[in-house]
């Protein structure tokens, strides 16, 4: 059980290694190069085909668009501040928030080193996250935003949101210290960008004709292709995060495609049994939904937890989508917060469960029961929708009185892509 203790101990605690007898590992650092590549391709072109196919056609330049800002502007920032929020020591083991220390990268030059890969590797591939993070909430507000008022909401929101929680679970904060399990993002990726789109779903309020005109996705084969571009990107995203070329990393990969396959059969059943016929879309949106589910346990568990995970991923995700709209009327665009936000909840607390033995994971850490691990994933989940749902709240408020959220009605109705960008998607 030692054993155990102290490989959990050092996965969850992974970001912070950098003794100062540690040496550079060619195979670890090779990986994590690719890894990162992986990441970024995730957000382009995966992310952004995906949510441009699935918009109406006078839209699909704008969706494109924000995705691409996006990481164009995360990049800067993360330079700027964002890294050293997030990884920074604050002057000394900051629970909450890391210090200024590493501002624009200071001492993160060829020669430092995080563990055992070059500290520009471990920089780049954290920036991937902070880039694919915010971009996931584009799915909520697709097709009514401002560009303008987009651009100065994401780079407050990872300013105030992404880095502080960043901090609190992977860069040595609070709630790393309680020892709550994150590998890969279940918390700080999935769970807050549901939670920021949900709020930007309430607060921008519903597309113009929500829900009585039908919205159908423009192009399928194109949001297919992301789709299938975000599977393959989502290995350097979950077994990436080993940070290390090693047998968590081979099970991280492992587990990752059971959980979206499992996931996407999932949800087809479900669709077949309620709709008669099961869709490409919803076999799609099943495979993300057991991606994102399975990401904050894929260090953690087995096949065995994957299989069940992924499977109740695909079918709670379901419903909650199902819910959302049709039920409590909100306007998620694009699902962003059943996918995301839901699978993050139900991923982070189910890790508590499949990381035991019995199960096929690596073991609960010393003294910990199941139920007091749980626990601790809950308190996880708890206060990273607390302080992302209000804060997020805060900042929309804010951008829209300095910048403006909302197209009019009418420009709304024209699309975004003439109306904010002077250009067509398709010219037929």
């Amino acid at each position: 059980m030692k054993r155990t203790s102290l490989l959990v101990a050092l996965l969850v605690f992974a970001p912070l290694a950098g003794a100062a007898d540690a040496k550079l590992d060619p195979a670890n650092t090779a990986w994590m190069i690719t890894a990162s590549v992986l990441v970024l391709f995730m957000t382009l072109p995966g992310l952004a085909l995906f949510y441009a196919g699935l918009v109406r056609a006078k839209n699909v330049l704008s969706v494109l668009m924000q995705c691409f800002a996006i990481a164009c502007t995360a990049t800067l920032v993360w330079v700027v501040a964002g890294y050293s929020l997030a990884f920074g020591d604050g002057g000394g083991a900051n629970a909450w928030i890391g210090g200024f220390g590493k501002a624009f990268l200071a001492g993160v030059d060829a020669k430092a080193l995080s563990g055992s890969i070059p500290e520009t590797v471990f920089a780049m591939f954290q920036l991937t996250f902070a880039i694919i993070t915010p971009a996931l909430v584009v799915g909520a507000y697709a097709e009514r935003v401002r560009f303008s008022g987009m651009l100065l909401f994401s780079m407050l929101w990872l300013l105030f949101v992404y880095c502080p929680i960043a901090h609190w679970v992977w860069g040595g904060g609070w709630l790393q210290q309680m020892g709550v399990m994150d590998f890969a993002g279940g918390l700080v990726v999935h769970l807050n960008a549901g939670l920021a789109a949900l709020m930007c779903a309430l607060v921008l309020g519903k597309r113009r004709g929500f829900p009585d005109t039908a919205m159908p996705p423009h192009n399928m084969t194109m949001a297919v292709t992301g789709a299938c571009m975000l599977w393959v990107g989502w290995f350097g995203f979950n077994a990436g995060s080993a940070l290390a070329a090693d047998g968590t990393a081979g099970m991280a990969m492992l587990v990752t495609h059971i959980g979206a396959a499992t996931g996407s059969l999932a949800w087809l059943v479900c669709e077949k049994l309620r709709y008669g016929k099961p869709s490409v879309l919803g076999i799609v949106t099943g495979m993300v939904a057991g991606l994102g589910t399975i990401t904050p346990a894929s260090g953690f568990v087995g096949p065995l937890g994957a299989i069940a995970i992924g499977a109740a991923a695909g079918v709670v995700c379901f419903f909650a989508t199902s819910a959302l709209k049709r039920s409590l009327g909100v306007d998620d665009s694009l699902d962003v917060f059943p996918v995301h936000g839901v699978g993050g909840i139900l991923g982070t607390i189910l890790t508590g469960v499949f990381v035991a033995s019995a199960f096929g994971g690596v073991g609960l850490p010393d003294g910990q029961t199941m139920g007091g691990q749980v626990l601790v994933q809950g308190i996880g989940v708890l206060a990273i929708a607390a302080w992302c749902g209000a804060v997020t709240w805060i900042l929309l408020k804010l951008t829209d009185a300095l910048a403006g959220l909302r197209v009019s009605g009418d420009e709304e109705t024209e699309g975004l892509d003439t109306v904010l960008h002077n250009e067509k998607g398709y010219n037929l």
